[in-house]
């Protein structure tokens, strides 16, 4: 069994992907090829925002929307101290400060209602100037953007949107990585819509910030790349995976639709017998993981193991307690963090999972 069956994926659309491949090959444009843009207005129209802008990776979309937003030295950013090391990663590679909030124990995701009371102590304890808060969509799920949004306007400080695994997921009939006032996301081969090698994205309905983007992601370029007008960075996603990609976009909702099957079959099947993930009324997941909490995690895990199915530990660190980020103001604990890094365990899903492969993931949890 596979924990996301990449093989399988590739077999149903094997045709038209080999197609497009040899045809990307035979034209000889491998950089910003036409396929580039088209995708851009093709992801872009499905999210339902103005603006796409495509980039190598999802941690340099996270990087670039930072340096859009002109946040750098000095800077405070507010980010989960749960969720993948790229989020805070970003906001340090800027020369900003992560200060890291506690999570939800049921979502997964940023708790809006301690944004405010960690603003505060950021103004009044340290010389840092708050200005932006990066929610993630954690396992596919989207933060809870109406509270996030009266948050940042209170305190006057942008929202930014770290859609790396929510691609897909909904909430309130609006779509991730349109809810921030710049949205990233990865195109990384696990990811819900994943191409084959590195990729990623950002979202946008402000023309300045496009603009901006589009030059910032080729080297700070001006009128052509020779005329160089900012620093920016080398960060172009290539013609090969824009055509993946663009395949990909063809089947896309009715993998949402399967994966959300699948997720629907193991929430049944566990329900009542260990934590299994909450999704709220309005919301929809992409479901990049299926993560339950069970405090006999490791033996669980080791016991999985052995007959064959493969988990993962998504994450066994909180982002306070990475090296990397030694000696960074953390003004308030963050419980449920550190509970969750014992706890979750994440199960193989993937759209093309059959009854009988949930049943046995089940069965033996």
């Amino acid at each position: 069994m596979q924990f996301r069956d990449l093989h399988r994926q590739y077999e149903a659309m094997k045709a038209e992907m080999d197609e497009t491949m040899l045809r990307v090959v035979a034209s000889g444009v491998y950089i910003m090829g036409p396929q580039v843009a088209e995708l851009e207005q093709q992801l872009a129209d499905y999210v339902g925002v103005k603006h796409c802008i495509t980039c190598a990776n999802g941690t340099d979309a996270l990087r670039l929307s930072l340096m859009a937003l002109g946040v750098g030295p000095g800077d405070a950013v507010f980010v989960p101290d749960f969720t993948f090391f790229a989020t805070a990663e970003a906001v340090a590679m800027v020369g900003a400060t992560p200060i890291f909030i506690d999570v939800d124990k049921e979502t997964y995701n940023i708790d809006p209602c301690l944004i405010y009371e960690e603003y505060e102590s950021v103004r009044c304890n340290t010389s840092l100037r708050p200005v932006a808060v990066i929610a993630v969509d954690l396992f596919g799920l989207p933060a809870d953007y109406d509270a996030l949004r009266e948050v940042c306007r209170c305190c006057n400080i942008f929202l930014v949107e770290d859609g790396a695994q929510g691609f897909g997921g909904s909430f309130g009939g609006k779509r991730a990585c349109s809810f921030g006032d710049i949205s990233a996301t990865s195109f990384f081969p696990a990811k819900p819509l994943g191409c084959y090698g590195d990729g990623g994205a950002i979202f946008t309905d402000d023309e300045h910030y496009a603009d901006l983007l589009r030059s910032l992601r080729v080297h700070g370029k001006g009128t052509d790349k020779y005329d160089n007008v900012r620093l920016g960075l080398n960060s172009r996603l290539d013609t090969m995976q824009a055509a993946v990609l663009q395949v990909k976009m063809r089947y896309f909702d009715d993998e949402l639709l399967a994966v959300n099957r699948v997720a629907a079959k193991y929430s049944q099947l566990l329900r009542g017998k260990i934590q299994t993930p909450v999704v709220p009324e309005g919301y929809t997941s992409s479901w990049a993981q299926y993560t339950i909490q069970a405090e006999n995690r490791d033996e669980l895990q080791v016991r999985l193991k052995a007959a064959g199915i493969p988990s993962m530990v998504y994450y066994p660190h909180t982002m306070s307690r990475q090296a990397a980020f030694e000696g960074l103001p953390k003004l308030t604990l963050t419980p449920t963090a550190d509970q969750l890094t014992r706890t979750v365990l994440s199960l193989p899903m993937h759209p093309y999972m059959t009854d009988e492969e949930i049943q046995t993931v089940a069965s033996l949890i």
